[in-house]
């Protein structure tokens, strides 16, 4: 069992050493990655994915409960403990979403019953309806990344998981990551979005392809990000009326002060 993951320091893209001495994530944490564009974030998740032993570019070490792990955790696909869910993900596979969660309950030991519980689950987290009969292959990103959240909460045995900007999917994100943190797992966001950011735990903030500090969520960023939800809720219903031909007729339920409102483009 995985209780807990150690990050420990390697370098940035200069090759200077990074200054932090151990980074401890313990099971049911859901940490935050942020960072501008080329920071290293990719490069930190592709660390813990290769439970890296100073064997790539940034030469950090991947501990897990403190010790190395085994070279089958790291090299055997049947005994990885890391699932990721990357930015754009398109089944390529000509089969129904039952019989994909059939197979994938069956190779882990799991009951067949779950598929239902993970296709009600990822309908909770996109507004366009998932069927167990439809094709893998026809799904949007949204439904496919609700799926596949539902699924690695629900099926998946892996207890690390590894979220590359999930806000780009147009799906409910903080129930999916209510779903997957309460699973017990350890929980890593890639993100741009301060909706995502100021829910984890506490974030890790990358700098020219090193760790510059480790951010703790305080109570105010908290108090924020639950309206910041409440607003991401509402565009996202306005969004999905929008997608769906309807006409708008109520006002936005915030208001906000001094706000301009001039036309995007001009005549």
């Amino acid at each position: 069992m995985v209780k807990e993951i150690q990050i420990f320091p390697g370098q940035d893209k200069s090759g200077k050493k990074e200054t932090f001495d151990c980074i401890s994530i313990y099971k049911g944490d859901v940490v935050g990655i942020v960072g501008p564009t080329g920071s290293g974030k990719s490069a930190l998740i592709e660390d813990i994915e290769q439970l890296a032993n100073g064997d790539t570019s940034t030469k950090r070490k991947i501990r897990i409960n403190g010790k190395i792990p085994d070279a089958a955790l790291r090299f055997n696909p049947k005994e990885k403990l890391v699932a990721q869910l990357s930015q754009n993900m398109n089944f390529l596979a000509d089969m129904s979403v039952e019989d994909f969660l059939l197979l994938h309950a069956k190779c882990r030991g799991k009951d067949k019953s779950l598929v239902e519980k993970v296709i009600d689950n990822a309908n909770q987290l996109t507004g366009e309806p998932i069927h167990k009969g439809m094709n893998l292959t026809i799904l949007s990103g949204g439904q496919s990344r609700s799926l596949m959240v539902a699924d690695v909460a629900l099926i998946s045995n892996s207890p690390i998981v590894l979220i590359d900007e999930i806000e780009n999917a147009g799906i409910k994100k903080h129930e999916a990551l209510k779903l997957l943190s309460g699973n017990g797992k350890i929980i890593l966001v890639v993100t741009h979005d301060p909706v995502l950011a100021l829910l984890t735990k506490w974030r890790i903030v990358m700098k020219n392809g090193a760790v510059e500090k480790i951010a703790k969520t305080t109570s105010h960023e908290f108090e924020l990000s639950c309206q910041l939800n409440l607003i991401d809720h509402e565009l996202f219903k306005i969004r999905e009326k929008v997608r769906y031909g309807e006409v708008l007729t109520d006002n936005f339920p915030f208001v906000f002060d001094n706000l301009i409102s001039a036309p995007l483009f001009a005549d």
